[in-house]
């Protein structure tokens, strides 16, 4: 299960991205910047959705699933996480390469 401090202290690192919001999801927490979907906390860890220009630019993270039956997402570990500028960098370049919502 997810702490709720772990999920605020993990999105108030990656702020600098644009506007960050994270929803409660089944005992777990979504992650959007700029109301695009870019990955979920699991557990108190962080796993952002793989995308080209994401991978490119973080060639050596691990790619491991959220949960039992997720796709592989960008693992990123702690220390990684304690960076907020590199961090907010990276959830840029993935929410640039996802397609945006569509507008209801």
């Amino acid at each position: 299960m997810t702490q709720h401090s772990n999920v605020a202290r993990i999105a108030g690192q990656m702020a600098g991205a644009g506007r960050i919001r994270t929803r409660a999801m089944f005992g777990q927490y979504g992650v959007y910047c700029d109301d695009t979907f870019i990955g979920v906390i699991c557990n108190d860890r962080l796993f952002v959705k793989v995308t080209k220009a994401g991978r490119t630019s973080a060639p050596d993270l691990p790619l491991e699933p959220a949960y039992d039956g997720a796709k592989p997402s960008l693992a990123i570990p702690e220390d990684r996480i304690e960076d907020g500028e590199w961090l907010s960098r990276l959830i840029r370049t993935t929410t640039d390469a996802l397609a945006k919502p569509a507008k209801r």
